[in-house]
């Protein structure tokens, strides 16, 4: 009997509808959405059954465990507008698809060294048009200081597992978006001490 690829992430069920309010503001009517750093795939679903089918979503990730888990949950929950996951290392000079409406990034910032984020940057200039939405979603610092003590114990876990980790300052997350073209961010305050971030090219 073949094992069921599909991962399962808690955290995705706690915080999906949460963001998808956010992203029901914001996200066009039609077009393409890129997912980066997918993960279990659990999340891409959710957005694309709540979405019209002039929508389509791109998943990706860089590792084939979380792509075959992204194609499964694709194919048990029948969603017709998301395509295929891509093998799509966010650091790398070149990604496998050259434009997006919409460019989606939940929770990889801080489980990522820091050129991971001037790649999805640098991604987001190019594949972008003037008006095109980053969306990014995640614990991030503000004025160098923890929101919460939950954050800070979190920041310092993920530090230990490898220190090229670690909960970001959004000022510096920020200043790097805007040196790649994009502005400010609209901020918005989400469960759990997480901040959702909404760029625009």
């Amino acid at each position: 009997m073949a094992t069921d690829p599909r991962r399962f992430a808690p955290a995705t069920v706690r915080n999906r509808d949460a963001i998808l309010h956010v992203l029901k503001g914001h996200l066009p009517s039609s077009g393409l959405v890129l997912e980066i750093a997918s993960g279990s795939g659990e999340h891409v679903v959710h957005f694309a059954q709540a979405h019209p089918l002039e929508l389509s979503f791109q998943p990706s990730d860089p590792t084939p465990e979380a792509r075959a888990s992204i194609d499964a949950w694709v194919a048990s929950a029948g969603t017709p507008n998301v395509r295929p996951a891509l093998d799509l290392d966010a650091s790398s000079p070149t990604w496998p698809i050259d434009r997006a409406d919409a460019i989606l990034c939940i929770n990889m910032v801080h489980i990522s060294p820091w050129a991971a984020t001037e790649g999805l940057m640098r991604g987001a200039a190019r594949l972008l048009s003037t008006g095109g939405l980053l969306y990014l979603y995640g614990p991030y610092r503000r004025g160098g200081q923890h929101t919460a003590p939950s954050n800070a114990s979190f920041d310092e876990d993920l530090r230990r597992q490898n220190p090229a980790w670690g909960v970001r300052n959004l000022e510096d997350v920020s200043a790097l978006a805007v040196s790649n073209g994009l502005g400010e961010p609209k901020v918005f305050e989400m469960p759990a001490n997480n901040l959702s971030l909404v760029f625009r090219r």
